[in-house]
């Protein structure tokens, strides 16, 4: 059988599918062939989507895999494509070589990561000036998506009254009532879903795990669920993450280090999915399934303060700059790495967010880790690489090597 789907086709959800009949002994069924992502435009309106391709077939067999590496226009309706193919055992995920579609969860990581809050409705999330017309104690956060994270914080604040009933808000917030009264509960009243009219000053999703897991902690990580570069930042508890975000209830800095350290970024590559062209960070293969080092004091220590290093960097700059992304500086610090010329807007870019200085913080933080894990070896082959961020499809062959031994390990 042959497929042509979507690019989602590796997202775990439609792993599940396949898996079963691919790790049946008895009947095996083999992928053969796949591009994971290739371009598909509709030459009736131009519309361009990506698509994945994929050959299955009866036995236990080797597959081809193949790489879009570089794509070019020709017509409206046409691009030509440059492939590089690879041959091996093909996983669910559409990748050759260590199983890490396979791998399982680790105790010690479950309940710590989840997805935030569904507010439901416009009138739930504020600017400043609408949160100055309400009472100065009322159940309001800061609010923060994956947007806000990657590229400039819209300064939202979201209203939450979770755990209260609308008689307390009533009772104790007029003004607020009043608030989601006129702006959320006429929309909740035409909505069908019975619990949404009837809890109309509710969030849709209110997460109680994500609450309980971040109960008592003064920070925790975050990190965009789809983002075209992989980054990790500590937010204040008092700050509600949106749906777009994946929270992880860890607020040592020796953590946020190893998580922002190459090997975690190459396994969150690996072991995630794909929504268009950019990746997705799946809490449960990304983060369940990945192996935290036993630290020892000197290398927490080490590891920790260079995350700090990085992170308050990273918030001083845009707090100088306030146009200023992360998305940019991350831009510009692959191009750093690989080496090209940067254009006047990155050199402002690189000028305003210090990038060549964070670029250093990164390395030395990568070497660090992998110090941790005992892999100095892969730290020669690998630190300052491009590629540490973002998907690079034509890579080396030494660094492809390199990441493959990385992977295995």
């Amino acid at each position: 059988f042959g497929f042509i789907t979507t690019n989602s086709l590796r997202q775990t959800f439609n792993r599940r599918v396949l898996e079963p009949h691919l790790n049946d002994a008895k009947k095996p069924l083999s992928l053969t062939f796949a591009i994971p992502d290739h371009p598909w435009v509709d030459g009736n309106d131009g519309a361009a989507v990506r698509i994945a391709m994929t050959v299955g077939m009866k036995g236990d067999n080797p597959g081809d895999l193949c790489h879009v590496i570089s794509e070019e226009a020709e017509t409206d309706a046409s691009r030509a494509i440059t492939l590089n193919r690879k041959t091996g055992k093909l996983f669910s995920n559409l990748a050759i070589g260590a199983d890490v579609a396979g791998a399982i969860t680790l105790k010690a990581n479950e309940s710590m990561s989840n997805r935030g809050v569904i507010p439901h409705g416009a009138g739930m999330v504020l600017t400043p000036e609408q949160v100055n017309q309400l009472e100065i104690d009322a159940p309001i956060r800061p609010y923060r998506n994956g947007r806000d994270i990657a590229g400039s914080p819209r300064g939202a604040y979201v209203i939450d009254c979770y755990g209260l009933q609308a008689e307390d808000i009533q009772l104790n917030f007029p003004k607020l009532y009043q608030w989601l009264l006129e702006r959320v509960k006429p929309a909740r009243d035409a909505h069908r879903d019975k619990d949404l009219r009837e809890k109309w000053w509710l969030h849709r999703r209110n997460n109680e795990e994500l609450r309980r897991s971040l109960n008592g902690l003064n920070r925790y990580i975050a990190t965009g669920q789809v983002s075209k570069h992989r980054f990790f930042t500590f937010l204040d508890h008092s700050v509600l993450p949106d749906d777009k975000l994946i929270a992880i209830a860890l607020s040592d800095s020796a953590s946020l280090g190893v998580l922002s350290s190459k090997i975690h970024l190459l396994w969150a590559i690996a072991s995630g999915a794909t929504l268009e062209d950019r990746p997705v960070y799946n809490k449960n293969n990304c983060f369940e399934a990945f192996p935290f080092p036993a630290l020892s004091d000197e290398q927490a220590a080490k590891i920790g303060q260079l995350a700090e290093q990085i992170d308050a960097h990273r918030k001083r700059q845009q707090a100088e700059h306030p146009t200023l992304t992360l998305t940019g500086m991350y831009n510009v610090m692959e191009k750093l790495r690989a080496g090209g010329a940067l254009n006047a807007k990155e050199q402002t870019i690189n000028q305003q967010g210090l990038v060549s200085t964070l670029l250093a913080d990164h390395d030395a933080l990568d070497r660090a880790v992998f110090n941790a894990y005992g892999w100095d070896d892969l730290a020669k082959a690998l630190v300052g690489l491009p590629g540490a961020t973002t998907p690079q499809p034509d890579k080396p062959a030494a660094q492809a090597e390199a990441e493959e031994e990385l992977l295995m390990r």
